[in-house]
Protein backbone atom coordinates (compact mmCIF):
# COMPACT_ATOMS: atom_id res chain seq x y z
CA UNK A 1 0.00 0.00 0.00
CA UNK A 2 1.33 3.32 -0.66
CA UNK A 3 1.02 6.38 1.28
CA UNK A 4 3.49 9.03 -0.01
CA UNK A 5 4.01 9.20 -3.43
CA UNK A 6 6.56 11.60 -4.72
CA UNK A 7 5.85 12.55 -8.79
CA UNK A 8 8.41 13.63 -10.93
CA UNK A 9 7.62 16.14 -13.15
CA UNK A 10 9.61 18.35 -15.76
CA UNK A 11 6.29 20.02 -17.53
CA UNK A 12 6.74 18.24 -20.51
CA UNK A 13 3.70 16.48 -22.61
CA UNK A 14 4.73 13.29 -20.68
CA UNK A 15 4.29 14.91 -17.48
CA UNK A 16 0.52 15.22 -17.49
CA UNK A 17 0.44 11.31 -18.07
CA UNK A 18 2.78 11.33 -15.01
CA UNK A 19 0.40 13.76 -13.36
CA UNK A 20 -2.31 11.62 -14.34
CA UNK A 21 -1.00 8.27 -13.30
CA UNK A 22 -0.43 9.81 -9.99
CA UNK A 23 -3.45 11.07 -9.31
CA UNK A 24 -5.56 7.28 -10.45
CA UNK A 25 -2.77 5.24 -7.97
CA UNK A 26 -3.43 7.98 -5.03
CA UNK A 27 -7.26 7.87 -5.02
CA UNK A 28 -6.81 4.13 -5.11
CA UNK A 29 -4.98 4.01 -2.47
CA UNK A 30 -5.29 7.31 -0.42
CA UNK A 31 -1.85 8.26 -0.31
CA UNK A 32 -0.40 11.83 -0.29
CA UNK A 33 1.26 13.45 -3.54
CA UNK A 34 4.43 15.15 -3.64
CA UNK A 35 4.37 17.17 -6.78
CA UNK A 36 7.98 17.76 -7.84
CA UNK A 37 9.82 19.98 -10.34
CA UNK A 38 13.79 20.07 -10.69
CA UNK A 39 15.35 22.95 -12.80
CA UNK A 40 18.14 21.74 -15.04
CA UNK A 41 20.11 23.21 -18.09
CA UNK A 42 19.37 20.27 -19.89
CA UNK A 43 15.28 20.64 -19.96
CA UNK A 44 13.55 22.07 -22.78
CA UNK A 45 12.77 25.83 -22.28
CA UNK A 46 15.87 26.32 -19.33
CA UNK A 47 17.27 29.37 -20.60
CA UNK A 48 20.92 29.40 -22.11
CA UNK A 49 23.62 32.28 -20.65
CA UNK A 50 24.96 34.02 -23.16
CA UNK A 51 28.41 35.35 -22.35
CA UNK A 52 29.45 37.80 -24.42
CA UNK A 53 33.55 38.04 -25.26
CA UNK A 54 34.39 41.94 -24.82
CA UNK A 55 37.82 41.78 -24.08
CA UNK A 56 36.86 44.28 -21.38
CA UNK A 57 36.37 47.12 -24.67
CA UNK A 58 32.32 46.74 -24.12
CA UNK A 59 31.78 45.91 -20.45
CA UNK A 60 27.79 46.70 -20.33
CA UNK A 61 27.38 43.76 -22.74
CA UNK A 62 28.28 41.19 -19.77
CA UNK A 63 25.70 43.36 -18.00
CA UNK A 64 23.07 43.20 -19.72
CA UNK A 65 23.55 39.42 -21.00
CA UNK A 66 23.79 38.57 -17.07
CA UNK A 67 20.62 41.02 -16.42
CA UNK A 68 18.50 38.88 -19.20
CA UNK A 69 19.81 35.92 -17.97
CA UNK A 70 18.85 36.08 -14.54
CA UNK A 71 15.45 37.43 -16.33
CA UNK A 72 14.80 34.96 -18.15
CA UNK A 73 15.60 32.13 -15.27
CA UNK A 74 13.35 34.15 -13.01
CA UNK A 75 10.18 33.75 -15.42
CA UNK A 76 11.52 30.01 -16.10
CA UNK A 77 10.98 29.34 -12.38
CA UNK A 78 8.07 31.13 -12.23
CA UNK A 79 6.52 29.15 -14.85
CA UNK A 80 7.37 26.31 -13.23
CA UNK A 81 5.79 27.35 -10.01
CA UNK A 82 3.06 28.32 -11.77
CA UNK A 83 1.98 24.46 -13.70
CA UNK A 84 2.43 22.93 -9.98
CA UNK A 85 0.57 25.32 -8.03
CA UNK A 86 -1.75 24.75 -10.94
CA UNK A 87 -1.65 20.52 -11.10
CA UNK A 88 -1.55 20.55 -6.85
CA UNK A 89 -4.73 22.51 -6.89
CA UNK A 90 -6.17 20.02 -9.59
CA UNK A 91 -5.55 17.22 -6.77
CA UNK A 92 -6.64 19.38 -3.97
CA UNK A 93 -10.00 19.27 -6.28
CA UNK A 94 -10.28 16.03 -6.59
CA UNK A 95 -9.66 15.34 -2.22
CA UNK A 96 -6.27 14.16 -2.74
CA UNK A 97 -3.71 15.78 -0.36
CA UNK A 98 -0.99 17.40 -2.21
CA UNK A 99 2.16 19.78 -1.64
CA UNK A 100 4.87 20.91 -4.16
CA UNK A 101 8.59 21.53 -4.45
CA UNK A 102 10.60 23.25 -6.84
CA UNK A 103 14.86 22.73 -6.74
CA UNK A 104 17.96 23.22 -8.61
CA UNK A 105 19.87 20.64 -9.18
CA UNK A 106 20.66 17.32 -10.83
CA UNK A 107 16.95 15.61 -11.75
CA UNK A 108 17.91 11.95 -10.80
CA UNK A 109 19.88 13.05 -6.98
CA UNK A 110 17.16 15.55 -6.25
CA UNK A 111 14.49 12.68 -6.69
CA UNK A 112 15.98 10.45 -4.96
CA UNK A 113 17.18 12.39 -2.25
CA UNK A 114 14.19 14.34 -1.70
CA UNK A 115 12.37 10.30 -1.91
CA UNK A 116 14.83 9.47 1.27
CA UNK A 117 14.09 12.64 3.62
CA UNK A 118 10.05 12.82 2.56
CA UNK A 119 10.08 9.08 3.01
CA UNK A 120 8.46 8.09 -0.13
CA UNK A 121 6.50 5.05 -0.61
CA UNK A 122 6.96 5.66 -4.70
CA UNK A 123 8.23 7.57 -7.21
CA UNK A 124 6.38 8.13 -10.45
CA UNK A 125 8.28 10.14 -13.13
CA UNK A 126 8.60 9.93 -17.10
CA UNK A 127 10.49 8.42 -19.68
CA UNK A 128 11.71 9.72 -22.92
CA UNK A 129 12.88 6.61 -24.12
CA UNK A 130 16.45 7.85 -24.80
CA UNK A 131 18.61 4.92 -26.07
CA UNK A 132 22.35 4.99 -27.76
CA UNK A 133 24.47 8.36 -27.86
CA UNK A 134 20.74 9.99 -26.63
CA UNK A 135 21.50 8.68 -23.12
CA UNK A 136 25.15 8.56 -22.93
CA UNK A 137 25.36 12.13 -23.81
CA UNK A 138 22.03 13.16 -21.95
CA UNK A 139 21.74 10.78 -19.25
CA UNK A 140 18.24 9.10 -18.09
CA UNK A 141 17.01 10.24 -15.33
CA UNK A 142 14.23 7.53 -15.16
CA UNK A 143 17.64 4.86 -14.95
CA UNK A 144 19.18 6.76 -12.33
CA UNK A 145 16.21 6.55 -10.08
CA UNK A 146 15.65 3.16 -10.50
CA UNK A 147 18.63 2.04 -9.56
CA UNK A 148 19.56 4.93 -7.01
CA UNK A 149 15.64 5.46 -5.27
CA UNK A 150 15.06 4.45 -1.16
CA UNK A 151 11.77 2.97 -2.54
CA UNK A 152 9.49 1.71 -5.55
CA UNK A 153 9.43 3.32 -8.98
CA UNK A 154 6.95 3.48 -11.64
CA UNK A 155 8.01 4.75 -15.05
CA UNK A 156 5.45 6.41 -17.44
CA UNK A 157 6.93 6.13 -20.97
CA UNK A 158 6.81 9.20 -23.00
CA UNK A 159 5.73 8.90 -26.49
CA UNK A 160 6.88 6.19 -28.72
CA UNK A 161 5.59 4.78 -32.08
CA UNK A 162 3.23 2.28 -31.45
CA UNK A 163 3.04 0.76 -34.63
CA UNK A 164 6.21 0.78 -35.81
CA UNK A 165 5.08 -1.64 -38.44
CA UNK A 166 3.05 0.78 -40.43
CA UNK A 167 6.05 3.30 -41.07
CA UNK A 168 7.50 3.34 -44.76
CA UNK A 169 10.57 1.95 -45.31
CA UNK A 170 12.76 4.71 -46.53
CA UNK A 171 12.70 4.49 -50.44
CA UNK A 172 15.32 2.31 -51.96
CA UNK A 173 17.74 4.44 -54.73
CA UNK A 174 18.16 2.69 -57.59
CA UNK A 175 21.65 3.15 -59.20
CA UNK A 176 21.96 2.40 -63.08
CA UNK A 177 25.25 2.64 -64.46
CA UNK A 178 25.84 3.06 -68.25
CA UNK A 179 27.25 0.28 -70.45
Amino acid sequence: MFHKILVALDLSDTSNRVFEEALILAQATHAKLMLLHVLTPFESGYPTAMYPITDGIYPMLHERAMETYIRELGEFEQRGLAALRSLTESALEQGIVAEFTQNIGNPGRMICALAHTWDADLIILGRRGLSGLNELFLGSVSNYVTHHAPCAVLTVQGKVNQHPEMESPPAAEAIVSPK
